[in-house]
């Protein structure tokens, strides 16, 4: 029996980076042998098993045979006379290919670390194109060393687009799909993972109602990139750099998708296009199985956003029901998220990354004043049930109203 450290374990330590999780392959050994050695078996399509001790990862050398559509549509062979070279070779990018052995020598038979010096995602061979799922994966390590000036190699990007023209990316389950972009999003560039799967083909395949963005049109006036896919990515950008909040950086890719709904002869104008977006958020996530509290912030970003872009403009009454929209006063939280991706929103465009976000220090102050309100005051009063309801909102619009009174006044 034969163990290698293997995998992101391996790229990570020779990037420098901080090694997360440590994947072992064994080779020459049996299941009944892990077993008999304390180990736990928890793979589900081939064996995997924990080390008793560090709960550790070790995976039995295997090889793969495509026998079916999709990432599932392998027989899976794992006997003991597998070698290191065979498993390896049927992993999808060069440097996730590599092995270390339990004395520090480097095991690189696809040239990995020279790839890693040059900064290239390539593939190992062409059984790549077997599995649709990489290029999810590809597209997530993209996002995920971009910061770095890694690019995606030109044969390997051929093949992720002769994935994307096929039908083998429709045979992708929807938890794999959002669990590869959910990994995306927490990226350092998670725009780099929707801007290469739009470039290969995939987005238009996995998420259409984003995908159509590109080439729609906004007013240059507002928008100086003009293309709305453009400024999607831009927003998405921004968001990364204000937040690690996953909620935030979802809602900033599908803040605009309403726009993909303009009829074409009202075009550059999106009227309505806030609520327009909001059915279509919530088609992508049922679709997609993505929970629940993405949806959440997602559809109000959608539907007030242009409200938190002109707070300078709106009436007490409409930003008391925008905060009241929003749940402001039951989950402080989520409008700190919304104001967060709005500012995004505001930043994603040309000649604005840097400019300050007033509106929403304007939104958290109309917010905090009207928060303050003595809500016992009036209950001692005799208010109660609808008439309480009524009184708190009277109450909430007034702080609201002399709030911006005298900001107004003050400037």
């Amino acid at each position: 029996m034969q163990i290698y450290l293997v995998g992101g374990a391996v790229r990570d330590k020779l990037l420098g980076l901080d090694v997360v999780d440590h994947d072992h392959v064994v080779v020459g050994a049996t299941p009944e042998q892990m077993l008999a050695k304390g180990y736990k078996e928890v793979g589900k399509d081939f064996p995997v098993f924990l080390h008793p001790k560090t709960g550790e990862e070790y995976a039995l050398a295997r090889t793969e045979r495509k026998s079916g559509k999709g990432y599932k549509g392998f027989s899976v062979d794992f006997s003991s006379d597998i070698t290191l070279e065979q498993d390896l070779i049927r992993r999808d990018l060069t440097i996730n290919a590599m092995a270390q052995d339990e004395q520090g020598n480097l095991i690189d038979p696809h040239n990995g670390q020279q790839d890693l010096h040059d900064k290239i995602l390539r593939h190992v061979s062409p059984a790549f194109a077997e599995d649709p799922l990489r290029v999810l994966r590809v597209a997530r390590f993209a996002a995920r060393f971009a910061h770095l000036g890694f690019i995606v190699a030109d044969e390997t990007f051929a093949l992720m687009q002769e994935l994307s023209y096929g039908d083998e990316l429709k045979h992708l389950t929807p938890e794999r799909v959002w669990a590869e972009t959910e990994k995306a999003l927490a990226s350092e560039s998670p725009q780099v993972y929707f801007d290469v799967l739009h470039q290969c083909g995939a987005l238009a395949v996995l998420m259409p109602e984003m995908d159509c963005l590109w080439g729609i049109p906004n007013p240059e006036k507002w928008h100086p990139e003009i293309d709305t896919g453009i400024h999607t990515l831009m927003v998405i950008e921004q968001a990364a750099k204000k937040t690690t909040d996953l909620r935030v950086r979802f809602a900033a890719a599908v803040h605009d998708l309403g726009k993909g709904a303009t009829p074409r002869d009202q075009l550059p104008q999106h009227r309505g296009h806030e609520e327009s977006g909001v059915p279509i958020i919530k088609k992508l996530c049922k679709r997609l199985k993505i929970p629940k509290v993405y949806e959440q912030l997602a559809t109000q970003v959608s539907r007030y956003h242009l409200h938190s872009h002109k707070m300078f403009e709106l009436r007490p009454s409409t930003v008391l029901k925008m905060l009241k929209g929003l749940s402001a006063y039951r989950n402080p939280d989520f409008l700190e998220a919304f104001i967060l991706t709005c500012e995004a929103d505001f930043n994603g465009r040309l000649g604005n990354e840097d400019k300050p976000y007033p509106q929403g220090d304007l939104l958290k102050q109309s917010f905090k004043v009207s928060e303050t309100i003595d809500v016992q005051l009036l209950i001692e009063k005799g208010y109660e049930g609808a008439k309480l309801g009524e009184a708190i909102d009277r109450a909430r619009l007034k702080a609201i109203k002399d709030h911006l009174a005298h900001k107004y006044d003050s400037e």
